[in-house]
């Protein structure tokens, strides 16, 4: 089977890319075996070294890595260069406290000397996702790599060019052969890969339905999993919100990457004294949106793919159908490439697929409700727990609604859902578990080992 790159924006194909066949995943699976051998032996200080080449590596690269993701999945490059740069950030974060983190823990105890070590698991197989080529594919694979572990990606399909090239990255920093390995490799045959006795777990970013299929597999040979699943982020606008500040904030947290991320601001609750206001201003500033080639200075590019585009129409269509007020967009423009439009749904209530459903693209659902009680019910009426947002002028009052009352792995007040290499990543329900980055997602792969030695 070959697995195709296809520009987005122009329709044509890129690269294609021949899937490895058994034998060559068995001998990349071998070869990163041994040299996750020798690597585990390596002193932290020293893997940490390889982060300072790889900073270098990766500002030397941010331009020609930014064009290739314009041409793989039409990420307008300002936001292909800032994945790169948020890349960078990430190497820098594990460089300066991986020592803390894997750092032996004393233990007091009565009767025993006692610590806690983290030791490497082996060889980690991600499975990760086309949105953001190369920030989930590091988020993933620094804190794996640093721990003294091994990383094979099974990247997407339409993204072979993206996986090749990190590849090539953690080459030119001078980590050691096959310790890091991109295996072409389609979603059919990825089961084997799993089941395979070199693995030890696996890390998923990916829908819900992948999720549970990744689950199963690696269940059923006792491998621990880490799901990163989909989302339907519910942003909450109370009373006593800033209206302007609450609005750009759902404004960028939505249109990233044309709406295509697990984490942007599906639905926008409004509690009804502000709904007619919040209306105004989302209407007014998405108007002002610019969509057009990734090359160009706009706000969205075009989405992943037709079939993709098609799917968030229909989605679109029968929200209308259903009795949604379509205020902006919701047509399929008459030009090359796989663009839709800044979409404003308003009047979305629970029973619609604008509600009900994640929608993978630029649409905004705004939602009335009664009041704070209300906006919170209506936040958690979703199978997903990924992100939440909560705008008021009450920081005690978000804070408390933040902890306390809504249901998601991530949860900021008064700024949209966005990762960080500093802050643990998850979800909950329908959005996986586990976690990524900070202390929290390097600690996903180690083995917690205690040691106690029996007192004289």
């Amino acid at each position: 089977m070959r697995l195709k790159s296809i520009d987005p924006t122009t329709g044509r194909k890129i690269a294609t890319y021949e899937e490895f066949s058994s034998s060559q995943i068995n001998q990349v699976l071998e070869n990163s075996r041994l040299s996750q051998l020798h690597w585990r032996k390596k002193s932290i200080e020293s893997r940490l070294d390889y982060l300072n080449e790889m900073i270098g590596v990766l500002n030397d690269g941010r331009k020609e890595f930014s064009i290739l993701m314009a041409h793989e999945m039409g990420k307008p490059l300002s936001q292909a260069e800032g994945e790169i740069e948020k890349c960078i950030l990430l190497c820098e974060y594990y460089r300066d406290n991986s020592m803390q983190f894997l750092k032996d823990k004393i233990i007091k105890h009565d009767t025993h000397e006692c610590f806690v070590t983290f030791q490497p698991i082996g060889l980690i197989l991600g499975i990760m996702p086309w949105n953001f080529p190369f920030w989930q594919v590091f988020r993933f694979a620094i804190p794996t790599i640093i721990a003294g572990n091994s990383a094979i990606l099974k990247h997407a399909s339409n993204v072979q060019g993206c996986g090749f090239e990190i590849e090539n990255c953690f080459k030119k920093a001078g980590f050691p052969d096959y310790l890091f390995s991109n295996i072409s490799l389609s979603g059919n045959n990825t089961e084997s890969v799993i089941k395979d006795s070199r693995i030890s777990a696996v890390t998923i970013t990916g829908s819900t339905p992948a999720g549970r299929s990744v689950a199963r597999v690696a269940g059923e040979n006792l491998k621990k999993t880490v799901l990163e699943l989909g989302g339907s982020d519910p942003y909450l606008i109370l009373d006593d919100a800033n209206i302007e500040k609450a609005v750009d904030a759902c404004i960028n947290g939505r249109i990233l990457n044309a709406g295509q991320s697990c984490i942007s601001a599906k639905r926008i609750i409004a509690t009804e004294k502000v709904y007619l206001n919040v209306l105004e201003a989302l209407e007014q500033k998405l108007s002002e949106k610019i969509m057009g080639h990734p090359f160009d200075e706009v706000d969205i590019g075009p989405m992943i793919s037709l079939a993709s585009r098609d799917e968030v129409h229909d989605q679109v269509l029968m929200s209308i159908k259903s009795g949604a007020e379509l205020l902006l967009g919701g047509s399929i423009p008459d030009i090359d490439g796989a663009f839709y439009p800044i979409t404003l749904l308003a009047d979305v209530k629970p029973g619609m697929v604008a509600f009900d459903e994640e929608i993978f693209g630029p649409v905004f659902s705004l939602i009335m409700a009664k009041d704070e009680d209300h906006a919170i019910d209506l936040a958690n009426n979703t199978p997903f727990g990924l992100g939440a947002a909560i705008f008021t002028e009450n920081i005690k009052k978000g804070q408390d609604i933040a902890k306390h009352k809504i249901e998601a792995g991530v949860c900021f007040v008064n700024d949209f859902v966005k990762s960080d290499p500093k802050l643990p990543f998850g979800g909950v329900k329908e959005s996986g578990y586990g976690r990524e980055l900070g202390i929290h997602g390097m600690m996903e792969f180690v083995n917690i080992k205690t040691i106690a030695i029996a007192k004289d």
